[in-house]
């Protein structure tokens, strides 16, 4: 074992990787065919050089003939009329008529551009064990879901891959952030040097290749000594282009990739990619000391497992970590609630001091409120972190900003690097200059690396830099400096909430509330939006359940699914309400001169057709005036007042009256609006049978204006006035009054505040109410 110290390993930013393009190399491996044809005309523009060695074909034979030349005329019309929807690759089975008779062969078909890709593999007969692949597949994922233990999972995962395959070593390989890796579970012949716990440079597998990965595909080398088997014509003759392997299982060996496994002293190898959030989280890798073949159907289930892995990879549980989330969030809520209930936020931050650092485990803190800056635990001068933070002004552009090597990033930090090589930075207001800054100081950390990553660098006479296998695979340890513990991802959730708690509780200036609400807007938008689609699911499996089951369920089985239905269509018109919501605080208001004896018109009529049965008399006392708004919004506020105006009345003869106040009855005080015009005298009566044309208003002075809707309904208990107005508040059962989610009003004043106006009403209970809102005459 050798060693060395170092900032900690890091490739040069100008690198000259010295290996191909891994989708252009040109070639495949001998346990395979290729075709390349054209589309729509399938005719065979490229084939493999070993055509010979599978059809008795030489290569050149295939060349410009079509398909059915080659396979069953009625299988080639089958396969043209599912070439449409070949995105993916898609496998699939078939049989040729060679000289020497039929051979069965598994295929693989996908599209790159114009051209399809027919790979071919030759059947194998598959001998496992006395149990089918299928079952051992079956069973093993049978196991994985008994597992809830990270550790545990990965570990029985990569003995369920050993036993399906033989391979002499299995391994579990997770990325970093920087596509560096680590091999976190094994499986081995007893004999064999352990990997457990080896750190691999981002350089072992480079980018091209991850991203290769990152399409969830399957790799499989069965011998990296083979020669390569080339293409013929070299060039897809129809581009002039070297054809694009990227999605071929069958793509020939980079010599790169050649050279660092026989370093390994590995001969074969496996790979399966493993995805998270569609990102590549890691590889389950598979080494053989010798060649080894392994037939498709073993290949198919490994993918399998390979599937079910990654879709397990959020659920299983850390018990240590969750231990420690645990913790914080009991932390969080204890601060939370401290910060709550005082009016100093930096009293409330500060003190006591080790409740700020306790919330993401750091040894220092900085509180800056303006200028005013706050320094708690470890931490640079006050100067040191001014400096900081006028660098993080220019730099970082996010709410949240981490780093576990502040000096990298910053140079001026290696004067600090004691306490402050690690800085997580939050950013609570987009207006102020209000941040909280954590520190965390210089831990020396040992990592241990497969080999030397600095092996594979060589330096040219001209100062460019080379990568090539490295030759040695020895434990090599590296002593990292100017480097902090990582901050995890339960300590960066805890940040974000932090400022969501302080922006809610403390920051209530006009300014900052205004961007909260859109930030909130947003949220409710997309928060709404992505629960759409898995209660829509929900509701149509219940219905589905009841059509398909209804004779098999008693009754209570059959009443729970109707309550089960009936909830989720609550919940979808809940949804609907959010969305519309939301969207008003993101919307544009398209102002217009509006007159609203045409709005209400409309209105009424639209009212007249869902209401059928339902007819108060319509008093208008004066034409409305013309207003400034958006009508399309305004359409909707007095769809709501109105509608709510018809069912919430249960008076044998309803009325409806509205109106606004002119100058001489305004008091100039719009809480002073008592009942005028309430009346039944000398008021223009309609219903919704007979709505005619109103006149346009003559009035066109731009100043405020105050309109309202009176009815003569059930009115409205006075401790309730303010409240009607909160999102899904109602004061009646949902099944009572028509039903409704309770949202209406409150859409109605967030229209009536973005018009720069307000809403509210008076109200006798038992009486009727009077709704009020402000807008500008036009």
């Amino acid at each position: 074992m050798s060693g060395s110290e170092s900032s900690n390993f890091q490739i040069p930013n100008s690198v000259n990787v010295n290996c191909e393009p891994v989708h252009f190399s040109g070639s495949i491996q001998p346990h395979g065919i290729l075709l390349a044809l054209s589309y729509p005309e399938l005719t065979i523009l490229q084939v493999s050089a070993n055509t010979q060695d599978y059809f008795s074909i030489q290569p050149q034979n295939l060349l410009g003939q079509s398909l059915d030349t080659l396979l069953d005329a009625q299988f080639v019309a089958a396969f043209r009329q599912n070439l449409e929807d070949v995105d993916n690759v898609i496998p699939l089975k078939l049989s040729i008529c060679t000289s020497v008779g039929e051979r069965c062969f598994n295929g693989i078909v996908h599209r790159t551009g114009n051209t399809i890709i027919l790979e071919l593999e030759q059947s194998q007969q598959t001998d496992v064990s006395f149990f089918s692949v299928p079952a051992l597949v079956k069973r093993a994922i049978a196991q994985l879901q008994q597992v809830s233990n990270q550790r545990e999972f990965f570990q029985l995962a990569t003995q369920a891959v050993r036993k399906l395959t033989g391979f002499d070593r299995v391994m579990v390989y997770q990325f970093d952030s920087q596509g560096a890796g680590e091999v976190i579970a094994e499986a081995k012949r007893d004999d064999l040097q352990t990997y457990l716990g080896l750190h691999y440079p981002a350089t072992d597998i480079p980018q091209p290749v991850r991203e290769l990965y990152a399409r969830g595909l399957l790799r499989f080398i069965p011998d990296l000594t083979t020669p390569a088997i080339g293409l013929v014509p070299a060039e897809n003759p129809v581009t002039q282009q070297p054809l694009d392997l990227s999605l071929t299982a069958i793509r020939g060996v980079d010599p790169c990739c050649v050279e660092y496994h026989q370093n390994m002293g590995v001969a074969a190898i496996l790979v399966i990619a493993l995805i998270r959030d569609r990102q590549l989280w890691g590889l389950i890798a598979c080494h053989h000391q010798t060649p080894k073949y392994i037939p498709y159907e073993i290949r198919e289930g490994c993918e399998l497992l390979g599937q079910f892995v990654s879709s397990e990879l959020a659920s299983k549980v850390n018990y240590a970590e969750l231990d420690y989330i645990v913790k914080l969030r009991s932390l969080q809520s204890e601060f939370v609630e401290s910060i709550s209930q005082v009016d100093d936020l930096k009293e409330a931050l500060v003190n006591p001091a080790p409740r700020l650092l306790d919330l993401v485990s750091a040894q220092g803190s900085a509180v800056c409120l303006e200028e005013e800056i706050t320094l708690v635990g470890a931490t640079p001068t006050l100067e040191q972190v001014r400096t900081l933070i006028e660098w993080a002004d220019t730099q970082v552009n996010d709410s949240l900003f981490h780093t576990d090597s502040l000096p990298k990033l910053y140079p001026e930090a290696e004067k600090f690097k004691d306490v402050a090589s690690g800085l997580l930075l939050l950013r609570i207001s987009k207006v102020r200059r209000y941040y909280i800054l954590w520190f965390r100081p210089e831990i020396l950390q040992t990592l241990n690396w497969a080999g030397d990553p600095n092996a594979s660098i060589t330096v040219g006479a001209d100062g460019s830099v080379t990568l090539s296998p490295r030759k040695s695979f020895e434990r090599w340890q590296e002593i990292v400096r100017c480097t902090s513990l990582p901050w995890k991802a339960c300590e960066l959730e805890n940040a974000l909430d932090l400022r969501s708690a302080i922006v809610g509780i403390v920051l209530n200036k006009a300014d900052e509330l205004a961007q909260i609400n859109q930030e909130l807007d947003s949220f409710a938008y997309a928060a709404s939006h992505d629960l759409k689609e898995p209660l829509r699911g929900i509701h149509n499996f219940s219905a589905l359940l009841l059509k398909g089951y209804g004779e098999i369920l008693d009754d209570v089985g059959k009443s729970r699914l109707q309550t089960l239905v009936r909830l989720t269509r609550r919940m979808e018109s809940l949804i609907d309400a959010l969305l519309k919501f939301s969207r008003l605080g993101q919307a544009q208001l398209h102002l217009q001169p509006t007159d609203l004896n045409e709005l209400v018109n409309r209105v009424l009529e639209d009212l007249r057709i869902s209401l059928q049965g339902v007819q108060p008399d319509i008093r208008i006392p004066r034409p409305l005036p013309i207003v400034c708004c958006d009508p399309i919004l305004m359409g909707e506020v007095f769809m709501n007042l109105l509608s709510n105006a018809c069912k919430y009345n249960d008076k044998a003869e309803q009325w409806i009256e509205i109106g606004y106040l002119g100058r001489e009855e305004d008091t100039g005080n719009e809480e002073d609006t008592e009942t005028r015009g309430g009346g039944d005298t000398g008021n223009v009566n309609k219903s919704f049978s007979a709505s005619p044309r109103l006149m346009l208003s003559t009035s066109s002075s731009p100043s405020p204006i105050t309109l309202y809707v009176r009815d003569n309904g059930i009115g409205i208990r006075e401790r309730h006035l303010e409240t009607i107005f909160r999102l899904f508040k109602r004061l009646h059962e949902q099944h009572l009054y028509g039903g409704g989610t309770g949202a209406g009003l409150t859409i109605a004043k967030k229209i009536i505040e973005r018009h720069g106006g307000r809403i509210w009403v008076e109200s006798v209970y038992g009486e009727g109410s009077t709704f009020y809102l402000t807008l500008v005459r036009c």
